[in-house]
C-alpha cells in the first residue's frame, strides 16, 4: 500500500516527542557553546596595506597611463606577495617553524576594484605574532620586488597595529549555537520520526484502516474490569433454577390464599 504524507500525523508526532526534541536541541547547543569556547583555538587577524604607486623620482609627469600600468601591476604583485621567493624569507627573518605551504594558507592578498592599495591579511593564534608576520611579509614585498620587478613602486600605507582589544575572527560562539541549534532540532525531528516508524502498536481506527486496508464498521466499547459478570448457566443448572423459581411462586399464591380465607 503507497504510504503518503499524513501532517496532522506528524505534527500529533512532534508534540507526543516535544520533550525529546528539546533535549536533543539543548544537547547541541550546549556542546557548540562549549566547543566554542573551549576546544576551538581563537584566530586573529591583522591587516596591512599595500601601496602601489608611480615612482616619480625619475620623471616629473603622472597621468592617467600611470596608473592604469600600476592597476595591471597589482594582479601580478597578489601573485607574487603569497610566492615562495617572498614567504620563504619571511619564513627566514622570523624564524617560524612552518612550510611556504602553510603560511600561504594563513595569507588573504586582496585589493579594491579600481584602487592601487593591496590589502594583506595573516590569521594566527596569536595577534602579535599576526601583526609581526604581516608587516615583515609587506616589508620583504616592498624590498624584493625592487630586484625583481625593477621598479620601485610599492610602498607600506598602513602597517599592522596589535591592538590589546582584539577580537578573534573565529570561533564565533553565537553563530556556532544557532548552528547547533538547526542540527539539534533536525536529528530531533530525525529521531522521533524513527521511533514513530519502528512503533507498531495500533493505538486508534486510523491505525488499523491504515495497516490492513480495511473500513471500520464498528467499535467495541471498553468494559470495566471491576463489574462482576455472572457465569452463563448450563442446561441442568438452568431447569433446577426453573424448579425452584415455580416453587417459590407457588408457596407465594398458597400463602396469599391462606391468609385470605381468615
Amino acid at each position: 500500500m503507497e504510504s503518503t504524507f499524513n501532517l496532522n500525523k506528524f505534527l500529533k508526532a512532534m508534540q507526543k516527542r516535544k520533550a525529546l526534541i528539546i533535549l536533543v536541541t539543548l544537547a547541541f547547543i550546549v556542546f557548540s557553546a562549549v566547543a566554542s569556547y573551549t576546544i576551538m583555538k581563537p584566530v586573529y587577524q591583522a591587516t596591512t596595506q599595500i601601496l602601489i604607486n608611480q615612482n616619480t623620482a625619475g620623471s616629473q609627469s603622472f597621468d592617467s597611463l600611470d596608473i592604469d600600468t600600476n592597476l595591471q601591476l597589482i594582479g601580478t604583485y597578489n601573485v607574487i606577495i603569497k610566492s615562495p621567493a617572498i614567504l620563504s624569507s619571511v619564513i627566514e627573518e622570523l624564524e617560524l617553524n612552518e612550510s611556504v605551504a602553510s603560511l600561504t594558507e594563513r595569507i588573504t592578498v586582496n585589493n579594491i576594484e579600481s584602487s592601487q592599495v593591496v590589502t594583506l591579511s595573516v590569521e594566527d593564534s596569536s595577534m602579535e605574532q599576526a601583526v609581526l608576520i604581516a608587516n615583515t611579509t609587506a616589508k620583504v614585498f616592498q624590498t624584493e620586488i625592487k630586484q625583481m620587478m625593477k621598479v620601485d613602486n610599492v610602498s607600506v600605507l598602513a602597517a599592522a597595529e596589535a591592538n590589546p582589544n582584539a577580537k578573534p575572527i573565529r570561533p564565533d560562539p553565537v553563530f556556532n549555537m544557532a548552528i547547533g541549534t538547526i542540527i539539534g532540532l533536525v536529528f530531533g525531528v530525525g529521531i522521533t520520526l524513527i521511533l514513530e516508524q519502528l512503533n507498531t502498536t495500533v493505538r486508534s481506527e486510523e491505525d488499523i484502516e491504515e495497516m490492513a486496508g480495511l473500513q471500520i464498521l464498528g467499535v467495541v466499547s471498553p468494559v470495566d474490569s471491576n463489574l462482576k459478570m455472572e457465569k452463563p448457566l448450563n442446561l441442568k443448572d438452568r431447569l433446577e433454577k426453573d424448579i425452584h423459581a415455580e416453587n417459590e411462586k407457588d408457596k407465594k399464591v398458597n400463602a396469599a390464599k391462606i391468609g385470605g380465607s381468615y
